[in-house]
């Protein structure tokens, strides 16, 4: 089945795109996914991979996404750097995203643990 996608939470503050100071951006963009994550869950979405954020190259970039229910897959758009969204992020299945979640955090484990 394909994926649903949202639109970001308009209530939550996007982040100030300030690129004099990189590590203030940064950190509001960390902040602005955990207020995500925080509303998904508030929204009574639980189970697997719930809040987990995925990401696709695009153009200069990549479109990110953050998973709010894998079982029926749906994905909330993350508006964050240009805002790029995925062409085929409604053609995910869940499978697409374990595979994707996995891959990552098999990245990050390589590049941790050098």
């Amino acid at each position: 089945m394909a994926a649903k996608i949202y639109s970001g939470a308009a209530h939550i503050k996007l982040p100030s795109f300030d690129y004099t100071n990189h590590e203030k951006m940064l950190q509001d963009e960390v902040r602005y996914i955990n207020e995500v994550k925080q509303y998904i869950i508030e929204s009574g979405y639980k189970g697997k991979n719930v809040g987990e954020v995925i990401q696709f190259p695009v153009a200069d970039s990549y479109a990110q996404y953050m998973v709010v229910s894998m079982k029926p897959l749906q994905l909330m758009h993350l508006p964050l750097g240009d805002g790029w969204d995925y062409q085929y992020a409604n053609r995910l299945t869940a499978a697409d995203i374990q595979e994707k979640i996995d891959s990552g955090k098999a990245i990050k484990k390589l590049v941790i643990n050098k």
